[in-house]
């Protein structure tokens, strides 16, 4: 067995993203990302404030994640 510690067990950096990150993520733009949202086909914001959301950096990779296996 190897000492290294395997992605699974790696701590996980999990923060709120705002749109221009997902964007730059995604290589989405703003209509797109919604567009897909509304099909539920891309993770749910979480409201940050009055005029304020974000997404959860986790959930946004684990859907890009899931997005490159489908090209498999």
């Amino acid at each position: 067995m190897s000492s290294q510690p395997s992605l699974i067990d790696a701590p996980v950096d999990r923060r709120i993203l705002r749109r221009a990150e997902v964007e730059a993520k995604t290589g989405f733009k703003r209509a797109h990302i919604y567009n897909l949202m509304k099909e539920g086909r891309f993770p749910k914001t979480m409201r940050l404030g009055v005029r304020a959301v974000g997404w959860d950096s986790v959930e946004i990779d684990q859907w890009i994640t899931e997005r490159l296996k489908e090209r498999g």
